[in-house]
């Protein structure tokens, strides 16, 4: 049977996921993560780590998550 856990949502929408999830999922500080609602359900999943070769630097963190969001808002997939 799996353990329940409860966090509280703070003012922004921020939650903490525990401490013995994060380890065991291995999610770490600046992770992405997928997620999802789905009849009243929200699912959270650790998205794939980047490789050493795709990875963005630090200093354009700001820009990149901008990016990040107007593309998700405007649907555009920058995958492909």
């Amino acid at each position: 049977m799996q353990k329940l856990s409860r966090v509280r949502v703070k003012r922004k929408g921020q939650v903490t996921i525990p401490s013995e999830l994060r380890s065991k999922l291995g999610i770490e500080e600046g992770a992405l993560l997928e997620i999802r609602e789905e009849g009243g359900t929200i699912t959270l999943k650790p998205t794939p780590r980047l490789s050493a070769g795709k990875a963005v630097e630090k200093k354009n963190t700001r820009k990149s998550s901008a990016n990040l969001t107007k593309a998700v808002e405007t649907g555009v997939d920058r995958r492909c």
